[in-house]
């Protein structure tokens, strides 16, 4: 059967889905600045493994309700919206999937709600302990100042420059050059970009279009909100210092990821194993950047696919 799109109530949100297949619920969770379209490989592939793939638009992004307060988005509304979808789709557990922004909920979730989430999967973004101060005061203690997730924090910039060329912005995201993580004084993300006339291998011209027309509806400001809760997650999660997820884990990423290559991943990449006593592996694709799973989605399936059947 075909994955078939549809609206379910979810800690008072209007969440879209994707949804194929039947069997023990495996569920997707996209990043930034994507949509559950972004799982478009993997939902077809894991469904005909004998599992109930969900693949929700995440709040703030797509068909789910984009809530306008920013505090709406901290890190434990994300996760009881995921742990509200389970319930909402009529099951107890999970198995959770994440990438990116994904990653850190399905992460978060794992570690919050193991009762309900008894296997986690992350792609690029690595488990990073709770750090010893608000992320935001670290990076300014260290003469830091242009890092994007500053940018991020000043109201209606970031927005207002995206979307005056939704085309530009989403192409120099996802394949332009010169998109660093560390701006350049006074300018924005995207507009100092570089975008090739030719789209990579990986992505077709209708399905970028998928994104441009979504977010050319839609906006960004859902998505740039859970950036402006970074410092606010971390008092949040003061519990859960030092706190190590049990459940069997997995972790893959693309080898040029400037995640796991840059300011914050490459030292949790090792670190985090002692987060982990469950871990089953750690997958590191060569030759994939950070959108690893619309860039190498065999070679993602067969991971996810093999931990899956594994439990």
């Amino acid at each position: 059967m075909a994955a078939q799109t549809r609206i379910v109530k979810a800690n008072g949100l209007d969440m879209q889905i994707v949804e194929q297949g039947e069997g023990p619920l495996v569920l997707l969770c996209h990043g930034w600045p994507e949509l559950a379209y972004s799982w478009r490989h993997q939902i077809p592939a894991i469904a005909a493994e004998g599992y109930r793939v969900v693949a929700p638009d995440m709040r703030g992004y797509g068909g789910t309700s984009a809530p306008k307060d920013i505090a709406a988005y901290s890190i434990f509304h994300l996760v009881g919206d995921i742990v509200a979808l389970v319930e909402a789709l009529g099951e107890k557990q999970a198995i959770m999937v994440g990438h990116d922004w994904g990653a850190q909920v399905a992460w978060s979730a794992a570690m919050f709600r193991p009762d309900v989430f008894p296997a986690v999967a992350a792609l690029s973004v690595p488990l990073r302990n709770r750090g010893p101060a608000a992320p935001l005061d670290i990076l300014k203690q260290q003469g830091i100042s242009t890092f994007y997730w500053q940018y991020f924090q000043k109201p209606g910039v970031v927005e207002e420059e995206m979307a005056r060329n939704w085309s530009h912005t989403l192409r120099a995201i996802y394949y332009g050059t010169g998109l660093g993580l560390m701006l350049k004084p006074g300018r924005g993300m995207v507009e100092d970009a570089k975008v090739p006339e030719q789209a990579p291998a990986w992505i077709s011209e209708a399905e970028i279009q998928h994104y441009i027309e979504t977010f050319s509806r839609t906006g960004i400001a859902g998505g740039i909100n859970w950036y402006r809760n970074i410092d606010r997650n971390w008092e949040l999660s003061a519990p859960w210092q030092d706190a190590k997820i049990f459940q069997p884990s997995l972790f893959i990423a693309g080898a040029k990821d400037p995640v796991i290559t840059g300011l914050i991943g490459a030292k949790s990449l090792e670190t985090m194993d002692a987060l982990l006593p469950g871990l089953r592996g750690k997958v590191i694709i060569d030759g994939a950047g950070h959108w690893i799973q619309q860039e190498k989605p065999a070679e993602v399936n067969k991971a996810l696919i093999d931990f899956i059947k594994g439990l």
